[in-house]
């Protein structure tokens, strides 16, 4: 039951409701108020430490003139009454050219921190002053990036939609990305001195300290897109590091053996001496322990050892790193029993990357006198540290290891799980195509809190354009959700792509902009995929019900039918408007970073490098299988083999009524797997990617586990896997043994189900993991197919 208001208090409540949302509206709307900035003046204090006096005013102009057209004057003095200002001051300054910087705050304010800043707009009169106030220079720097980010610039308009007062200082002091100027990475090796300093001022722009480089190229011939020799290049790239009071990292591998190879050891030690001496700014050098690399941590101490001590020759206070990545349990043991007798204090801390022990375990066990530093995989795909979950086999085998790859709510996760064990992260990048993920990592780190989306509207609003950063935001967390589960489902995939082709239409001017190429790419790849997978999955499952009609007098010409049937994906391809779009976008990537989407066009280092024009066409279908079965089948003289090889092929994926079947590691026809597999081996790689096996087993798990139900208790089954290797089956937690053991590459093994197992309906199947610790993980066991068979 409901009281009834009296009408006057009625009316009471009416009028302060009314009266609450004008003052609040009124309220809004002044701190709303927005600030316009049109034509500034950067005002900057002597007090800023070269080269950051220099180069933060450099940045600013620089990306605001890009913008607006505006031409940003740099001055000491304070210009005329009325012009907007944007002022870069020390959190030290008490003034600026008679002028008071805004009331400090404790001492315990961001401003205060190391790297913090403070942004505050003053406006008053005629004065209208926007102050960047840093702790230090880099605080300048990363103040500067926020102005930046938060800026709505165009052509004569240049604004903050509202007043600012935003303080900030990091939570991880390490934040960084390794940009390799090598053969191996799918763009960097195509850019200039001038693409390097313009990448790594954008990265700065979003938080990022440091970067890493690659100096030495042990083995590899040198890229025919190096614009410079590489070892002017990580000069360059010290230089600019420099400037932009970046730390410089250096990732240098031991490949040769250092017990055995005394001059390759002597000659490895001159050769970083020399580097050392030409490197104007070198912060930290990064040894990974075993990937690659072969050597004992007995040896790998010394060498570091004296390593370091020509290192402080020329820069006294670079710290040396190792990783433990491809340690046995020996070795790990061996270094940390170094750590507590030789307690060495050349050494700065462990880095954490794949193949290392886990996170946590080397924070634990890690003297906390040294720090830990990350270094996580945030380009690839698949085989990897952090395969995209349930990806589907379409995808794998098309977009591959090294496509452009925004994650932003899945490497969110991935950063907050480990971060908390760490002092950082330096990720591993081998081309733009991770973009947006070091965007992500290094504003994570920055703030482990900050919102996801609101990190993609100030990556979208920056890159392209205050208007587009809550459409191209929406539009980048679309393309990671294209990823998710099968791809044949997922009609969210054609609205992503028509999402894109509409912005894509709505801002023609950002058609040479390499980011938003990237981006309209993916959604167009994606898209094509998926119509491949559909139509050519279909014109399989026609091809089997040729086959299956077969008898003794139409063996040939239902294996010439079906396989017309299944070859209409290269006979009567689909989507070709798509595809040539495809075409134009890959090429017009090529032309604004270098990157080499095509081994025909653009002379990649290999196929496996983020070459996806080369399998934008890979059968999504059997077609190429079938070809080589039915040459095969052809070859048996028995019309009864014959028929029984076709009747195989037809109840692969269909054994019949009362059986099942799993592709172990298919999304879409896995459906009583329930692991996910997480390994490096997920995906196959043979034949350079361009693999005429069947199609689920290039897919694979070690040690899957699946649950089977509604079974008949009176029927007898059987157990069948393909795959390559051991298979150590359980059922219900029994181990049996096989009526027939195959170990070759897609060859089977079976297990006959006792009744006992079966009689409630229902058998849980597990593996037991061979011993192969010995083996590279490329000849691990495997397995891709399993059947359940009612006999």
């Amino acid at each position: 039951m409901h009281s009834k208001i009296p009408p006057t208090c009625a009316l009471r409540a009416s009028l302060t409701a009314c009266f609450t949302w004008l003052l609040l509206s009124i309220c809004w709307s002044v701190g709303a108020q927005s600030v316009n900035l049109k034509n500034p003046v950067l005002v900057v204090s002597p007090n800023i430490p070269l080269p950051m006096r220099e180069t933060a005013a450099k940045v600013l102009a620089e990306e605001i003139g890009k913008r607006t057209d505006f031409a940003v004057k740099t001055q000491t003095a304070w210009p005329k009454a009325g012009t907007p200002v944007i002022a870069l001051v020390m959190a030290s300054d008490t003034e600026l050219n008679g002028k008071r910087v805004p009331a400090k705050r404790g001492a315990d304010s961001p401003e205060f921190k190391k790297e913090g800043y403070r942004v505050v707009s003053e406006i008053s009169g005629k004065e209208n002053i926007t102050w960047i106030i840093g702790a230090d220079a880099r605080g300048i720097l990363f103040g500067s990036g926020w102005l930046l980010r938060n800026l709505r610039m165009d052509k004569n308009l240049l604004q903050l939609d509202e007043k600012a007062d935003f303080a900030s200082s990091p939570d991880y002091p390490i934040r960084g990305h390794q940009l390799g100027y090598r053969t191996t990475a799918n763009t960097y090796d195509a850019w200039s001195v001038a693409q390097f300093d313009q990448y790594i001022r954008e990265l700065a722009i979003f938080g990022t300290n440091a970067i890493e480089g690659i100096p030495f190229q042990e083995g590899q011939a040198p890229s025919p897109h190096f614009k410079i020799p590489s070892a002017e290049m990580r000069i360059r790239m010290s230089e600019i590091c420099q400037a932009y009071d970046m730390d410089y990292w250096l990732w240098t591998p031991g490949t040769f053996d250092m017990k055995t190879e005394k001059d390759k050891r002597a000659a490895e030690l001159q050769m970083h001496e020399d580097f050392y001496k030409k490197c104007p700014r070198l912060d930290h050098i990064f040894f990974p322990g075993g990937d690659p690399g072969d050597n004992h941590p007995s040896e790998v101490m010394p060498f570091l050892k004296e390593l370091q001590s020509r290192l402080v020759k020329y820069h006294p206070n670079a710290k040396v790193w190792i990783s433990l990545q491809g340690f046995s349990v020996e070795q790990i043991d061996y270094f940390y029993h170094y750590l507590e007798t030789e307690k060495p204090t050349w050494l700065q801390g462990v880095v954490s990357g794949p193949g290392s022990p886990s996170m946590a375990e080397t924070r634990y066990r890690l003297p906390k006198n040294y720090q830990h530093r990350e270094y996580p995989d945030i380009t690839h795909s698949v085989r990897c540290e952090f395969p995209v979950e349930k990806f589907d086999q379409a995808y794998a085998l098309t977009l591959g290891r090294e496509s452009v790859n925004p994650r932003p709510y899945a490497f969110a996760k991935i950063h907050e799980k480990y971060a908390p064990f760490t002092d950082g992260f330096v990720s591993y990048s081998d081309g733009s195509h991770d973009d947006f993920n070091k965007v992500l990592w290094s504003m994570r780190a920055w703030d482990i809190k900050k919102d996801v989306h609101q990190i993609l509207k100030e990556y979208a609003s920056f890159f392209f354009g205050k208007s587009t950063e809550n459409t191209a935001a929406s539009g980048i967390e679309a393309l990671e959700q294209n990823w998710k589960g099968p791809l044949a489902e997922n009609g969210g995939v054609e609205m992503t792509y028509l999402f894109w082709k509409n912005l894509e239409a709505a801002h023609p001017k950002l058609k040479n902009n390499w980011r938003w190429q990237m981006l309209v790419h993916r959604a167009y790849y994606d898209q094509y995929t998926r119509l491949r997978l559909i139509y050519e999955q279909e014109l399989e499952k026609q091809a089997n019900e040729i086959l299956n009609s077969a008898n003794v007098q139409t063996i040939e010409k239902s294996m010439e039918l079906a396989l017309k049937t299944v070859n209409k994906g290269d006979t009567e391809p689909i989507a070709r408007d798509i595809r040539k779009h495809l075409d134009d976008l890959s090429d017009a990537l090529y032309i604004t970073i270098g990157y080499q989407t095509s081994t025909a066009k653009h002379k990649p280092k290999s196929p496996e490098r983020g070459v996806v024009m080369d399998f934008v066409d890979y059968p999504l279908n059997n077609r190429w299988w079938l070809t080589d079965e039915f040459e095969r089948i052809r070859k048996i003289t028995d019309p009864d083999q014959q028929l029984a090889e076709l009747k195989k092929i037809v109840t692969w994926e269909n054994p019949g009524p009362g059986s099942y079947y799993d592709d172990i590691s298919s999304v879409s026809k896995g459906p009583r797997v329930k692991t996910i597999s997480d390994d490096a081996t997920d995906v196959a790689w043979w034949d350079n990617g361009k693999s005429r096996k069947r199609l689920s087993s290039q897919l694979f798990q070690r040690e899957p586990e699946l649950d089977y139900e509604n079974l008949d208790p009176q029927a007898r089954y059987r157990i069948r896997v393909c795959g390559y290797g051991d298979a150590l089956l359980r059922v219900d937690g029994k181990r049996l043994a096989p009526v027939l053991y195959n170990k070759e590459q897609d060859s089977f093994k079976e297990w006959i189900v006792p009744l006992s197992l079966t009689q409630d309906g229902k058998i849980s199947v597990t593996f037991d993991g061979p011993e192969e610790s010995e083996l590279n993980w490329r000849k691990n066991s495997k397995i891709s197919d399993i059947w359940l068979l009612k006999q």
